[in-house]
């Protein structure tokens, strides 16, 4: 499936129509994709950039286009996106899969969360890959050269050991007075 019909889906809907008289300056810095290869439950999103309140627009696109503002993380502007890519969203998991290989990796790849985006005047595919052993494979992959640029796996047990313990505790505790455990 190719990234071009959502942006024509997203420029032809109201919701972008009414989105782009209120807010002038935006311009479009992400897109944002998710493929779950087991249940084929997908998440379409473009994102925009509205420098004259410094928020995002988040516009999902998988049923009808809503579009909900976000503040930002930090001061840095992101840079602007040209959304006509030349990997498909479907070549991504034969180009994470042939990395894989490369890299004598055997598990299987159940879903991908991919954010296309300028990083240093490149369009980079950031890819973070849930895998079948309990892992994740995070992944940058360069759009023009469908090149693999870095790749490397983390087990969850490496990611929750990086938690704060007490964080952790304190939403446990959290959740048990709201009858969440």
């Amino acid at each position: 499936m190719k990234v071009q019909p959502y942006v024509e889906k997203l420029y032809s809907s109201p919701a972008y129509k009414d989105f782009t008289k209120k807010y002038k300056d935006a311009f479009l810095v992400a897109g944002f994709f998710v493929i779950d290869l087991e249940s084929g439950k997908n998440i379409h999103q473009i994102d925009l950039y509205i420098p004259s309140e410094k928020k995002f627009a988040a516009f999902t696109l998988d049923e009808a286009v809503n579009v909900q503002i976000v503040d930002t993380m930090g001061d840095k502007i992101p840079e602007k996106l040209n959304m006509e890519t030349k990997i498909d969203l479907d070549a991504l998991h034969g180009i994470i899969e042939d990395e894989m290989k490369n890299r004598n990796m055997t598990e299987e790849v159940k879903k991908i969360i991919a954010v296309i985006q300028n990083i240093k005047g490149k369009r980079i595919w950031n890819v973070n890959c849930v895998l079948s052993g309990m892992e994740i494979l995070k992944a940058h992959i360069e759009d023009s050269s469908q090149t693999v640029l870095k790749m490397e796996k983390i087990s969850f047990s490496e990611i929750m050991k990086k938690l704060p313990m007490d964080q952790i505790q304190m939403q446990r505790g959290q959740q048990a007075q709201q009858g969440g455990l």
